[in-house]
């Protein structure tokens, strides 16, 4: 979907909390496994994965703000 639409449902706020969730769980846990991990190539591929899923999770916000009061 290329366009937020106007109204948003329950069901939809439920489905948005649940992907911000999961993106925010797995970057709290990669960064755990960051601090504990000593390979250097296990540590970088993690850094860029946590990266990722900050992505996504700016994404989610970013999408959300269209059409709001910021704009």
């Amino acid at each position: 979907m290329e366009q937020v639409p106007e109204k948003v449902f329950t069901k939809d706020l439920s489905y948005i909390d649940d992907m911000l969730s999961w993106n925010f769980t797995l970057i709290k846990k990669i960064n755990a496994y960051i601090e504990n991990v000593e390979d250097e190539d296990v540590k970088e591929i993690l850094v860029d994965l946590s990266e990722t899923f900050k992505t996504h999770y700016s994404s989610i916000l970013e999408s959300l703000n269209i059409g709001g009061a910021n704009d």
